[in-house]
């Protein structure tokens, strides 16, 4: 089919397109002025998802954030949110509200589920393209009410997002709080075994988990393996020594001057001879008392050996109960720092249900709409145009295909296998042409006629 055939069809049907199009623009101006207005208020949420949480210090990773903006998106139109904002309003003590709920026949729901699902099929919420900002829109009739749902909504949403956060984390306190004294019972039972253990085998066990025996072993053989340090033998100055020094240095000053056998030369040896002696004693004395000292460093490696092989010998004989002891004492340690992490969980989680950040942040008031988001009329009005005209169009070539006729050469043509020889023009065309012919000739009279007239 040509564009010509096709415009052809469409010129025969033109009436079908026209009335179509004008009941189109009909029905759409008559819904204009049946359809209510309604009027569309947003308020606006910022989800503080890179700030850090107060209590817990965690950040939500931006592979969740995605999936945690979608929750919080479902959420706002759920019907615990719904029905906060149902009671931050009061209306469902309303009379004209009451009247409306009467008259609907709502199947068994109370008037705050029933409005509650009024609410939600109104809301709409979407995120601001590249931020964290949601958008909190609600439809009504007025724009009084658009805006008060709008921010009744926001309200309810924070209120409902702390409320639910507070609740966990008391639930949560209070389970910790049962396992804690759970916990605490064990502590108690295993503390009681071990200390039962000790006084049954006389054993006890320190703070870094050694037994008596095993700790004074090791501070034996620490001793033991340390060599024993014996001062040398270091020439002490006495003053009789002293004394002997500044002799000899007198004598060999008087012998400069002195002869050998001059008395007082004589005199100065003979006193050092006897200072001599006395110096010796001294000697002698400071090398036994070395020896002495000696001796006794011997005599207390020797005994610190034997200590340590004694020792040894207890703690090898206590081995099993020792090991024993050890587990039980291990038991516990771990059974108190479990209840120690149980203690500070549950002061967490108290500390959680009494915050009051809910991690969301308001971003102003709702704004009464000054006019109406729906109905749009020239949207309206231009879509039903465009559908009545798509709708005439369609009727057209359904009419034609059920009722094809030859309008045209082409078609013709296109439905007989057959050269074409001539055309003939229809009864129609010849009278057309011949009152228009006789039309000329009845001028042509007239017009002779009035100049025939004038001359």
């Amino acid at each position: 089919m040509s564009l010509f055939q096709f415009l052809r069809i469409l010129w025969a049907h033109r009436y079908v397109t026209l009335a179509t199009t004008m009941f189109t623009l009909f029905g759409a101006f008559i819904a204009i002025l049946i359809v209510p207005p309604r009027y569309e208020a947003v308020s606006r949420v910022m989800l503080e998802l890179l700030k850090p949480d107060p209590v817990t210090g965690e950040v939500i990773p931006s592979v969740s954030s995605r999936t945690y903006v979608s929750t919080q998106t479902e959420l706002i139109k759920d019907y615990g949110v719904a029905g906060k904002a149902v009671d931050q309003l009061n209306w469902a003590s309303s009379p004209d509200v009451i009247t409306q709920y009467q008259a609907s026949g709502a199947n068994g729901l109370d008037i705050r589920r029933w409005l509650s699902q009024r609410i939600i099929a109104s809301t709409n919420v979407k995120v601001v393209p590249g931020t964290n900002i949601l958008e909190i829109s609600y439809r009504s009739t007025t724009p009084t009410e658009a805006k008060a749902m709008a921010d009744a909504l926001r309200n309810a949403y924070i209120e409902s997002t702390l409320d639910t956060r507070r609740r966990e984390a008391t639930r949560t306190a209070d389970w910790y709080q049962v396992q804690s004294q759970k916990e605490l019972a064990l502590l108690n039972a295993a503390d009681a075994a071990k200390t039962a253990y000790e006084r049954e085998h006389g054993i006890v066990m320190n703070s870094d988990n050694t037994d008596l025996d095993t700790a004074r072993l090791r501070a034996l053989a620490t001793q033991a393996a340390a060599p024993a340090m014996v001062a040398p033998m270091m020439p002490m100055s006495s003053p009789s020594a002293a004394q002997l020094t500044q002799l000899d240095a007198a004598i060999a000053q008087a012998a400069r001057n002195l002869g050998p056998n001059h008395p007082q030369m004589v005199q100065l040896r003979a006193q050092r001879a006897s200072l001599a002696q006395v110096v010796a004693q001294e000697a002698a004395s400071q090398r036994a008392a070395a020896g002495a000292m000696a001796s006794a460093a011997n005599a207390s490696a020797g005994a610190i050996q034997r200590e340590v092989a004694t020792q040894t010998s207890k703690v090898i004989e206590k081995r099993d109960k020792i090991e024993r002891l050890t587990q039980l004492q291990a038991d516990v340690n771990l059974r108190r720092e479990q209840y120690n992490k149980s203690l500070s969980r549950i002061a967490e989680l108290r500390q959680e249900a009494a915050i009051a950040d809910a991690g969301i942040t308001t971003l102003g008031e709702a704004v009464a709409p000054q006019s109406p988001s729906f109905p749009n009329k020239p949207l309206i009005l231009g879509g039903s145009l465009v559908l009545g005209f798509g709708t005439g169009i369609l009727l057209s070539l359904l009419l034609e295909l059920f009722g094809r006729r030859v309008r045209s050469v082409e078609d013709l043509q296109s439905a007989i296998d057959a050269p074409l020889l001539a055309v003939i023009e229809g009864p129609s065309s010849v009278r057309k042409r011949a009152s228009f012919a006789s039309g000329l000739k009845r001028k042509a009279l007239f017009g002779g006629g009035k100049k025939l007239a004038q001359a």
